[in-house]
């Protein structure tokens, strides 16, 4: 039997960030690629050995390119967005230390699977005991950067407000990540590959982040983290470093073209221009930080330099919300300091930032978040009878301003089908859902007591 089968994607409109839209296509799909996009009706309907799927009309796009999750904080979504900005910094809830392997592995299973039914194709993904995160990855069948949290503040007393210096953690935790970059590079047909992950310049030491420039200078590997995603970060660094949080990365030789940073939320003007003038990429997070009532400069970190990219940062799953907080986030911004909003930043921007671009900035992986002959096959397929996604004029704005995840209805990723009429073909969805619920009420019992 052949590696992959064939596809045929029949009636589709195409949305591709530099192909543009197009109307009435048909795709094939074989050997985990796109092999061809013809007109549609070009495909014969009894072809041997092919599975035909009638896109009746509906949108076909790239998956989502999803570049900065933590899939176990699963476990505090819809709790700590009441409490506080993030669950480590937050008490009262449960913490990533708590977890065990099995407990991680659930939830890490349950996060990757909603990124899936959303539409994410490749996703990364970082936190304690990063070979469940890899284990859950390779299992659902999306393509993913998963690194191991490497800090060295005590965890305990950060839930407390309190920055303790741990280095025995900072080794346990650089350990388990040195330890995933050896055992997981191209597991699971080459769709699994690995990251460094040093969790955020307050609770790093310099120490440790000097060794992360030492070893992505060695490796080649991409370095992600946490950058100003807090007052109180910002705070921290400037009464420990004397520096800012960007400062600081630069001089530990962290701020560079291999240096992806989520959030990017407290920078004054000379920082957005260091970041930008470094070349880093943004994992801009609309969602989790209008949760606390922040917006990144994100307009003007682009105007700088920057690569900017989306993530959900497990705070919902759905890029398509990502997108139009994005936009939304922004025009904000621009209003409330000029009074009034550009329009510049578009739809079809917004959803290159989701899809090409992602793929672009990160290093280590084979997508390429656009749908062209020769591409991995790695596309979603819209509800074609939503009617939230009708009338359809350009394609982009339909799905940026209207679009959900719920929409999504197929997925491929490597020319895999591993969504099909919205339910998984790997895993079962229930079993899923019904273990990590049951991890959650024992451990949320548990921060109760």
């Amino acid at each position: 039997m052949p590696k992959y089968l064939a596809y045929h994607i029949v009636n589709a409109r195409l949305i591709c960030p530099e192909a543009g839209y197009r109307a009435g296509c048909d795709i094939v799909i074989r050997d985990g690629h796109i092999a061809d996009i013809l007109p549609a009706g070009s495909l014969r309907k009894d072809e041997p050995d092919v599975e035909r799927i009638d896109a009746r009309g509906g949108i076909v796009q790239p998956g989502f390119v999803n570049t900065h999750n933590h899939s176990p904080l699963t476990i505090v979504r819809g709790m700590v967005e009441d409490r506080g900005f993030a669950p480590a910094y937050t008490p009262g809830v449960p913490q990533g230390h708590w977890l065990s392997e099995d407990e991680t592995l659930a939830l890490a299973r349950l996060g990757v699977l909603e990124l899936l039914c959303a539409g994410s194709t490749t996703v990364v993904d970082y936190y304690r005991m990063p070979q469940a995160l890899a284990r859950a990855a390779e299992e659902i069948g999306v393509r993913a950067q998963v690194g191991g949290r490497v800090m060295d503040a005590d965890t305990a007393a950060l839930a407390e407000g309190r920055f303790v210096h741990d280095p025995a953690l900072g080794e346990a935790t650089l350990a388990a990540a040195l330890d995933l970059v050896e055992s997981w590079d191209g597991r699971g047909n080459g769709r699994i590959s690995t990251i460094l992950a040093p969790h955020a310049p307050d609770t790093c030491s310099r120490e440790m982040l000097t060794r992360f420039a030492e070893l992505a200078a060695k490796t080649g590997k991409q370095v992600h983290t946490h950058l100003a995603q807090s007052v109180m970060e910002v705070e921290q660094i400037r009464e420990r470093e004397g520096m800012s949080p960007v400062e600081f990365l630069e001089d530990t030789g962290l701020l560079n073209e291999d240096l992806v940073a989520a959030h990017c939320i407290y920078l004054p003007d000379e920082d957005i221009q260091r970041a930008g003038g470094a070349g880093i990429a943004v994992a801009h997070a609309p969602i989790g930080n209008a949760a606390f009532g922040a917006a990144a400069p994100i307009v003007a970190l682009r105007d700088a330099g920057a690569r900017i990219t989306l993530c959900t940062d497990t705070k919902s799953a759905d890029m398509f919300e990502a997108m139009r907080y994005a936009l939304s986030a922004a025009r904000s911004r621009e209003a409330g300091k000029t009074g009034r909003a550009s329009l510049a930043l578009n739809a079809r921007e917004v959803f290159g930032w989701a899809t090409s671009a992602g793929a672009k900035a990160l290093k280590g992986h084979g997508a390429t978040g656009t749908l062209k002959v020769g591409d991995p096959a790695d596309l979603v397929v819209l509800d074609a009878d939503a009617p939230n996604l009708a009338p359809v004029i350009d394609g982009f704005g339909i799905v940026v301003h209207s679009g959900s995840g719920a929409n999504v209805r197929t997925v491929f990723c490597d020319g895999e089908c591993l969504l099909r009429d919205g339910r998984p073909t790997r895993v079962d969805a229930s079993e899923v859902i019904a273990t990590a619920q049951a991890v959650a009420d024992r451990l949320w019992a548990r921060a109760a007591a």
